[in-house]
């Protein structure tokens, strides 16, 4: 626990200034508080008992301007405070989220998407009560339990015996109701990854969900997973409830006992009545500093689960070692695969690729056909290292794609993925994500070229219409072009697209691929297309099949000799003239 206290302040940064004023403040707050019942003793024992008008109005003076220094203290403690909180908490939330975009998809994978919108959400949220808690709570309560302490003993040694036998019974109490939540917490966190996946599925597929007409469903499968996280948060509270009424009994008895003997020692001459109202304050204080730190406690109790989870996401080392330091520039768009095995499991006994050897020359434009899971999308993301092969060499302009740096590799590799992604903003917005220094004229033409182009001057507003969230104002044969343009707008040593044409007609399929041979002449193309129209005319088809390179050659040589491409050939074939 200690490693994680540590890691998680270094994100303190430069709120490190307010941080402390917030405990200056804090431990002056209660300098001030703890003075007042000292000359409100003296004010009714030197002043009301014996008649000073005088003495009342100047300890009454003291009481007034100790009372508004203390809440001066208070307000400024706060304002620090809070800061200092929030500070720290958005240096934790920018931390995060910058080693979320350091992972891999292998490391993304293994926290899955809802575990980390709860990290970067509730945990934080956590966290940063837990620390705006330390730095006010944590500071003044001590102070004030030590102080109050020392002031009560002054005034009745034998009284505070009374607080000496309460003291140890509680903090036993405390501590057996801590240990016992703390795992309890652990589970209401995962309990709310749960909920956060249920949600984030059903909005990202709401369209399914309507055309299945299966509102019900998931209203009730949600329904599930609240009751879940609303059962695991009672089972991990409902321990912690019992601090409260522990707290207010101790206090309570404490107080009564005191009373009961302080009255006694008042008719016997040995205590003054502002004495034992003071001593009274004291003794209120101790114990409200008891119950700040039992709530500090149980704040602790649920942060630290948190703590750890966050600790977690900053400590994963990436997968994918992005080798920063290098300044080799990819020469050209050449790709060799040399008896590479993949496996997303990153062991060879189950692969996913199994001694992928193929070489690709600079500028050839090569199709990739293959039934569902063959490893096609498996095959091409190793090129710009989403994934690193598990055995064997993956190179790029003759190099192996760990030499370069990942910003020069996947500068140099356009990609249009199998699930197109816009995102909200509008159109020039999203395709100057291939180029923020693109021209007017270079937008165009990528579109042009993509023959995205007609559709986006038929909005009223162009090139400035807003998408939405997750381009959700335009078909998904739009999607498809406007994500194409995009990538042409990089222009890329190598172009890789993965069924990014399967939403649009034959007919716009065919002047993209044309339109291909005038914009990026240069390029390396590889297309991954179910539709054989789409590759024919490719320098070089590959066959996948199980993993595997089944057979390589033009659309002639595999016409003529491969038994898997000529049946998808005479069944695409038959579909078309029927």
């Amino acid at each position: 626990m200690k490693y994680i206290i540590k890691r998680l302040l270094g994100f303190v940064g430069k709120y490190k200034v307010p941080a402390l004023l917030t405990i200056v403040c804090m431990i002056g707050e209660v300098v001030f508080e703890v003075l007042i019942p000292r000359y409100m003793a003296l004010l009714i024992d030197n002043g009301i008992s014996l008649g000073d008008t005088a003495y009342v109005y100047k300890m009454g003076a003291v009481m007034i301007l100790l009372t508004i220094g203390a809440m001066a203290l208070g307000m400024l403690g706060v304002i620090f405070g809070a800061r200092a909180s929030t500070g720290f908490a958005m240096n934790l939330q920018n931390g995060v989220f910058s080693a979320v975009e350091d992972f891999s998809f292998k490391n993304t994978d293994k926290f899955t998407t809802p575990s980390l919108i709860t990290r970067m959400t509730n945990d934080i949220t956590n966290i940063q009560q837990a620390f705006q808690m330390t730095i006010r709570m944590a500071m003044r309560s001590p102070a004030q339990l030590v102080l109050a302490t020392f002031m009560a003993i002054r005034i009745s040694g034998r009284l505070s015996l009374i607080l000496l036998a309460a003291i140890p019974v509680l903090a036993l109490a405390l501590y057996l109701i801590g240990s016992q939540a703390h795992p309890r917490f652990i589970a209401m966190l995962h309990r709310y990854d749960d909920l956060n996946g249920a949600a984030q599925e059903n909005l990202i597929a709401i369209r399914v969900v309507k055309a299945f007409v299966r509102g019900g469903y998931e209203t009730d499968k949600f329904t599930d997973r609240a009751n879940a996280v609303r059962t695991a948060q009672v089972r991990a509270e409902k321990l912690l409830i019992m601090t409260g009424p522990l707290m207010s009994f101790t206090m309570y008895g404490c107080i009564l006992a005191v009373v009961g003997i302080g009255s006694s020692h008042i008719a016997t001459g040995q205590m003054l009545s502002g004495e034992l109202i003071s001593f009274i304050s004291y003794i209120s204080s101790i114990l409200m500093s008891l119950m700040m730190l039992s709530m500090y406690s149980i704040t602790l109790i649920m942060s630290s689960a948190s703590a750890k989870r966050l600790v977690e996401v900053l400590d994963e080392v990436p997968d994918i070692d992005e080798n920063r330091s290098s300044t080799l520039k990819v020469a050209d768009g050449s790709v060799d695969f040399e008896h590479v095995t993949f496996s997303y499991t990153g062991s060879t006994e189950n692969p996913t690729l199994t001694d992928m050897d193929l070489h690709i020359k600079s500028g050839q434009v090569v199709g990739i056909i293959g039934g569902s899971g063959s490893g096609k999308t498996s095959l091409v993301q190793l090129i710009p290292r989403l994934y690193d092969a598990t055995r064997g060499t993956v190179k790029v302009g003759g190099r192996n794609v760990k030499d370069y740096s990942t910003d020069e590799l996947r500068g140099a590799i356009g990609m249009v993925l199998q699930k197109n992604v816009l995102f909200s903003g509008t159109i020039r917005e999203n395709l100057k994500w291939g180029n923020p220094e693109a021209t007017e004229e270079q937008i165009e033409a990528a579109c042009k070229a993509a023959c995205a182009h007609e559709f986006i001057m038929s909005f009223p507003q162009g090139y400035d219409t807003d998408l939405g969230q997750g381009g959700v104002n335009v078909s998904g044969g739009q999607k498809q072009r406007l994500c194409i343009a995009r990538a042409l707008l990089k222009n890329p040593k190598i172009l890789i697209m993965d069924d990014s044409t399967s939403a649009v007609d034959t007919a716009t399929d065919a002047a993209i691929r044309e339109a291909f041979k005038s914009v990026c002449p240069d390029t390396t193309k590889i297309v991954i297309a179910q539709r054989l129209n789409s590759i024919m005319d490719a320098d070089l088809i590959v066959v996948l099949e199980d993993g595997r390179i089944n057979d390589t050659g033009t659309h002639e040589e595999l016409l003529a000799r491969n038994k898997i491409y000529q049946e998808v050939y005479e069944s695409q074939m038959r579909k078309e003239v029927a």
